[in-house]
């Protein structure tokens, strides 16, 4: 039988012994356990979700990797054009990782109607383009086609239908420059398709996803002629690591870039969200051990004629405080507890309902995301319970410092 934590249930038990003072901190350290762990874990759940969510985004509008000239890396819009005709297209041989390589060009213009005018990017995409990602913000109408048949049919953003009042059906004009400025703009008619909210303004105030063949007649580019490619992974976490391997890949006259390459501020920013973390962290370790230590101190404290008593009758100071141990175990357990069923609790209410609103021009998001992780809430408590447990064997040692005597004779 394990005596020692016998004698902690009963300590734990005999709630009717415990003085008030002894209960109230008990009680403040439980749910200084508790409000830790809610905020390490929404600090984390949002860190995350953020992270992932603008991650998502950024990929969806450009790919996870972009192949073009290098002349035309920095630039939203593709000047010269490269042979469809590659090694890798359509798909890598030597690289594994890969889920798509789809080819794309891009050209600025300005649509036109009868009362407003906006500045715009036109994406051109191909039959080979991945649509899962407008799939999942298309608010209003549907996809496109694209077949070896000119489409007129475009995807715009629900910002730009807002500004110039246009709708599923809609058809429009975008005059788009020529080399000589001096000679009248080319105009297309498009018509809308769908309507798209991804909730990234930098992205939905800009570009609009229609047929690649539009950009092609533009340029008066070859059939075979693009603008670049753009490589979509498995796994995000691979970015730098497949990036690499393309780079060393594609022929000299092209240059492969990351998106975290081209977006490098946005990623930056991103970066410090990890650290943020951390340190709200190691704050909410810092007081809950605090808290622990305090309410450990006044348990063995109160608890001092026992103690005296132990030792008279042989046992050893570590055995006293493995008593307290698991007196303190029990505590932290119970804030873990709270602390998880709350945190949780208010982390599902966010992902489903969205109760908490951002600002997109700030955060690219409309609503703060959540990511709710098995692995990191059960590391997250494992290191919380290892971490104040640690701490605590620092004040259970003032055990070894009570004389036997002196404290049958405490009161």
């Amino acid at each position: 039988m394990n005596y020692e934590l016998f004698l902690a249930k009963r300590i734990i038990t005999a709630k009717q012994h415990k003085s008030s003072v002894s209960s109230s901190i008990i009680k403040i350290a439980i749910a200084a356990i508790a409000l830790g762990i809610i905020i390490m874990m929404i600090s984390i759940a949002t860190g995350v979700g953020l992270q992932k969510k603008i991650k998502e985004k950024i990929s969806g509008f450009n790919g996870h990797i972009q192949i073009s000239n290098y002349e035309d890396n920095n630039s939203q819009i593709t000047v010269t054009p490269i042979s469809i005709h590659q090694d890798f297209y359509p798909k890598f041989s030597t690289i594994k990782g890969i889920k798509n390589v789809q080819e794309y060009a891009t050209k600025a213009g300005i649509i036109r109607t009868e009362t407003d005018f906006e500045g715009i990017i036109y994406k051109g995409v191909g039959s080979d383009y991945d649509w899962s990602f407008f799939k999942t913000y298309l608010v209003d109408g549907e996809l496109i086609n694209i077949t070896n048949k000119l489409n007129n049919k475009v995807l715009i953003s629900k910002f730009i239908a807002n500004r110039l009042n246009l709708k599923v059906g809609d058809k429009f004009n975008t005059f788009f420059m020529k080399e000589d400025i001096s000679s009248a703009p080319n105009a297309r008619v498009f018509t809308v398709a769908g309507i798209y909210d991804s909730g990234f303004k930098e992205f939905d105030e800009t570009y609009i996803i229609g047929d690649i063949k539009h950009v092609q007649r533009l340029n008066k580019w070859k059939e075979d002629e693009i603008g670049g490619f753009e490589v979509i992974l498995n796994d995000f976490d691979q970015l730098n690591e497949k990036g690499n391997e393309i780079y060393r890949e594609v022929s000299s006259t092209l240059n492969a870039q990351t998106i975290a390459e081209k977006y490098e501020p946005i990623f930056e920013w991103l970066n410090l969200l990890d650290t943020n973390i951390i340190v709200i962290i190691a704050i909410m370790v810092l007081i809950a051990d605090i808290n622990m230590i305090t309410a450990l101190l006044v348990l063995i404290l109160e608890r001092t004629q026992m103690i005296g008593i132990l030792k008279s009758v042989g046992s050893t100071n570590w055995s006293i405080r493995k008593v307290f141990l698991y007196n303190a175990t029990y505590l932290i357990v119970i804030g873990l507890f709270w602390g998880n069923l709350i945190g949780i609790g208010l982390l599902l209410l966010q992902k489903y309902f969205g109760f908490i609103t951002l600002n997109p021009e700030n955060y690219y998001v409309t609503e703060a995301p959540v990511y709710i992780g098995a692995i990191y809430i059960i590391l997250l408590n494992i290191g919380t319970l290892l971490l104040c447990l640690v701490m605590l064997l620092i004040p259970s040692y003032i055990v070894s410092k009570i004389s036997p005597v002196k404290a049958i004779k405490f009161d």
